[in-house]
């Protein structure tokens, strides 16, 4: 049974707005209601069709009165910042991400019209670091948990959504971990780190980048507020890139810095509000993350249309390469050509230097 009024927070950003619209344009459902703190832009405004827009803090105890009023049955959280910068700083970020969802849940649980819940949550949760599974699924939990930042309020906000599915059992709950999401409009933490000219990495690591094209990202959001999905599943695109390759393919260049000169960067690319990637992003730029798809593609039913190389090569062909990719990938291969014969004579010098030894005969006589 399609929903009837459903209700879209963070319908500003490009995401919240593209689900908001798509929703509408769906003669099956009688409402679609927008929530956010500011206003869409003018295209988004024009986008988002029969979509009623209201300004308003998830914060706010008022978000009730937003749902109870329109009997909304159907919400999807999607409000939730990943960037200080974009938030106003950390604290603004976590009361948005932490206070809002709180409240947002709190308006739910007492609104009996309520009977499904949608949130939009990341992989990030699973955090990053070193002892890491190759592969992560939906029931396994981070090696090292999140201490601060997005991946923190993530892992907090699914706590919390978890103990409203506790109270209101009726109500049918579906999260949402997404991997990187990147694509020609949407705006990421990533996609804005790959943009730069000069990309800092940290020396001695080459993290394992597992991508989601937008549209895909789109598409299962749409079928996970119209469908009957519960529970947690994983979201991303098949296959896998080293984050060299990635930098590579985009044609830019690759600066490696030993990881404390990388910290200092961070610092000052924030500072200066060029790209606002926190110690934890730095983490995922040294580690990577992946995780496994299968209950995406067999219990969810969806399969990603880009893989995580065409999500990269969608992405390409709006970003100006500073080097001609195949001029990087003619000289990287010649150095690896050069790298290569250089081994192979050094190694046929040292057979040719190596002490030849005596015949056995002789080995016995001196022995004797």
């Amino acid at each position: 049974m399609p929903p009837a009024v459903v209700l879209v927070t963070g319908v500003s950003r490009w995401l919240g707005g593209a689900l908001a619209a798509e929703l509408a344009a769906d003669p099956s459902i009688e409402r679609v209601i927008g929530v956010d703190t500011v206003p869409p832009s003018p295209a988004m405004l024009r986008r988002l069709g029969r979509t009623e827009f209201v300004r308003a803090d998830i914060r706010n105890p008022l978000i009730g009165k937003v749902i109870g009023a329109a009997s909304v049955d159907t919400v999807v959280h999607m409000n939730i910042s990943s960037t200080p910068a974009g938030s106003g700083g950390r604290v603004p970020m976590k009361e948005l991400n932490v206070i809002g969802t709180m409240q947002l849940l709190a308006a739910c649980q007492r609104a009996s019209s309520v009977r499904r819940f949608v949130l939009k949550s990341t992989s990030a949760v699973y955090g990053a670091s070193s002892r890491d599974p190759a592969v992560f699924t939906e029931s396994m939990q981070a090696r090292q948990v999140p201490s601060g930042g997005f991946a923190k309020d993530s892992v907090d906000i699914e706590g919390y959504v978890r103990s409203f599915a506790r109270r209101r059992p009726d109500v049918d709950v579906a999260v949402l971990r997404f991997t990187n999401f990147i694509g020609p409009r949407i705006d990421s933490l990533l996609t804005g780190f790959l943009r730069m000219p000069l990309v800092p990495t940290a020396l001695g690591y080459d993290a394992r980048v597992q991508l989601l094209h937008e549209d895909d990202a789109l598409a299962v959001l749409t079928r996970a507020t119209t469908g009957s999905f519960t529970g947690t599943v994983n979201v991303g695109g098949e296959g896998t890139l080293l984050l060299s390759q990635a930098v590579r393919r985009l044609g830019r260049i690759e600066i490696p810095l030993p990881s404390p000169a990388l910290g200092s960067v961070g610092r000052l690319s924030r500072r200066f509000g060029f790209v606002d990637y926190s110690p934890e992003q730095m983490r995922f730029l040294n580690f990577g993350r992946v995780v496994d798809t299968t209950r995406l593609r067999t219990e969810f039913g969806y399969t990603p249309r880009y893989s995580t190389a065409d999500a990269l090569a969608d992405y390409a062909r709006t970003v100006p390469a500073v080097i001609d990719p195949r001029t990087v990938r003619s000289v990287t291969g010649g150095l690896r050509s050069l790298l290569t014969h250089a081994g192979d004579a050094a190694t046929a010098v040292e057979r040719r230097l190596r002490p030849v030894p005596p015949p056995p005969g002789l080995r016995a006589v001196r022995d004797a």
